[in-house]
């Protein structure tokens, strides 16, 4: 995102290469979402002909002063940026536009032409810029990213009221926010080049992982952006103190095995995996294992199963019905097998099991009378 001094990389780029030129083309594309308040056809017109006398800055809003108003006014936005046709302007957009590339790109808002032929366009791929033309300026703001990194140098909390600052707060944040943009500006809005110790390095990381020389960084919602911040080095005071308590932010892994599974990976000894509570550990318990019968014990063997066995057995049989030559050693040994059906069916271990010929009374287990002949 372009902040302050990628704002101020642009306005002197154009006050080294635009000053004292006049315009003869202009280009305003027809987008009423960037281009505010004005149509293309007047904005180009209050442009041809006119003289680029300087450019200005304020906050993250940069200007071009013509020999006459209005003056058109480009707020960045979140990929807001100025490209001059054979000048490398700033590191954090590509440098220069070269010969194959595009031009103007089809992301141009702002275009125009100056008499020596030098070409100059503001593009915004996201939309998110505001182009305008103004007959002043006015105030605009610091920037995320700075007003983070000021805070923290002066050991200010994001949430602190502007009215409970002591004298001696201003002087120090109007300090640090001279020597954060004057460093920014310095080394041309590269990143690389930011002294270490600056929270800029890590405030894009994710919570809990986020570090400024050793010392955690969370993050709150201040005035309706978030803030990044040392809880250790900036305290509330005062009566804000009590009044005022920004909430953690949270960021839900969206995908699958994100952080918050990494998170429980690391429980040790396995701690995270154990039960809760009593209830927990009796449903682990008796949980029934794999290939179990689900419906509890003493399960019977299908109906169908028993028929077809019994119609396989009565085929086996020779004589075709009862049999007159049972004896007590036979009852003795189906009721012993009777038994361990009854045994195996309340393990839940269903099995084949081979009836006798010579059917029992399921009643009294009597013998079963004979067949009269």
């Amino acid at each position: 995102m372009p902040e302050l001094p990628e704002v101020e990389a642009a306005r002197r780029a154009i006050e080294e290469n635009c000053l004292g030129k006049k315009i003869k083309r202009a280009i305003i594309a027809n987008d009423s979402k960037v281009i505010e308040g004005v149509s293309s056809v007047d904005f180009e017109s209050a442009l041809l002909g006119k003289t680029i006398v300087s450019a200005h800055r304020k906050g993250k809003n940069l200007w071009l002063h013509l020999d006459s108003p209005p003056f058109p006014s480009f707020q960045f936005g979140m990929a807001g940026a100025i490209y001059i046709k054979g000048v490398a302007v700033t590191k954090y957009k590509r440098s220069a536009v070269k010969d194959n590339d595009e031009w103007p790109s089809k992301y141009s808002k702002f275009f125009v032409e100056l008499d020596d032929g030098l070409e100059l366009s503001f593009t915004d791929k996201r939309r998110f810029a505001r182009v305008r033309l103004l007959k002043d300026s006015y105030i605009s703001g610091i920037g995320n990213w700075i007003a983070d990194e000021v805070l923290y140098q002066a050991r200010i909390h994001p949430l602190q009221i502007c009215s409970s600052l002591s004298k001696e707060n201003c002087a120090t944040l109007h300090n640090c926010i001279k020597e954060v943009i004057e460093k920014a500006v310095e080394v041309g809005a590269d990143s690389s080049q930011f002294p270490s110790n600056w929270i800029f390095h890590s405030r894009e990381k994710k919570p809990g992982k986020a570090f400024v020389d050793g010392k955690k960084i969370d993050f709150i919602n201040a005035g309706g952006r978030t803030s990044a911040y040392v809880p250790e080095l900036q305290k509330l005071s005062g009566t804000v103190a009590t009044k005022a308590a920004g909430k953690p932010r949270k960021q839900a892994s969206k995908k699958k095995g994100g952080d918050e599974a990494e998170d429980n990976d690391d429980d040790e000894d396995g701690v995270g995996d154990e039960p809760t509570n009593e209830e927990e550990e009796s449903t682990k318990i008796t949980k029934p294992k794999k290939g179990g019968n689900p419906r509890g014990r003493g399960r019977k063997p299908p109906m169908k199963r028993k028929a077809k066995e019994s119609d396989d057995d009565d085929d086996d049989d020779d004589s075709g019905g009862n049999n007159d030559g049972s004896s007590e050693e036979d009852d003795e040994d189906l009721t012993e097998k009777d038994r361990k059906v009854k045994t195996n069916t309340s393990n839940k271990q269903v099995k084949t099991v081979k009836t006798s010929k010579r059917p029992v009374s399921s009643q009294d287990g009597k013998k079963p009378k004979r067949a009269s002949s």
